[in-house]
């Protein structure tokens, strides 16, 4: 092969290859893209880790990752009269932690692209884990004010 003929045959392949990177790109905005949302995820982090809110106001987190990831509630580390939140609807966290740790039904995972919304009625600091990341520090918090 000549040298000309190697260089436009190089030059082809390379325009191929971003054109997927491309169209990659655009398959993932489809997926992450469309609803708004408060809080990203990454592998490992809640992005913000902290976010503020006023009462009253709905906080939505989206799954921003390739991972699946939970949002539950430090049942010790909310306002003493506020709701208790966890993905999977689960009304506390021992029993969020229990569901994760089963193999089977529902866990309380939410799968890339999706949301998990809650709205906070009492003022005050939230702190919340997702259970499968936690000992890679993967923490959040939410401060309410009035």
């Amino acid at each position: 092969m000549n040298r000309r003929a190697y260089l436009a045959a190089l030059g082809s392949a390379s325009a191929v290859g971003l054109a997927g990177c491309t169209a990659l790109g655009d398959v993932g905005e489809s997926v992450f893209g469309g609803a708004e949302f408060d809080i990203g995820m990454t592998r490992n982090a809640f992005e913000p880790a902290e976010y503020e809110t006023a009462v009253g106001e709905p906080v939505v987190w989206k799954n921003t990752s390739g991972a699946n990831h939970t949002v539950t509630a430090y049942e010790n580390a909310i306002p003493e009269d506020a709701a208790y939140f966890a993905t999977g609807g689960f009304e506390t966290e021992a029993a969020a932690r229990d569901a994760w740790e089963r193999s089977t039904g529902t866990r309380g995972e939410f799968t890339p692209g999706e949301t998990f919304e809650h709205t906070f009625e009492v003022p005050g600091t939230y702190h919340y884990v997702c259970v499968p990341h936690e000992k890679g520090g993967m923490v959040g918090t939410v401060v309410v004010s009035e």
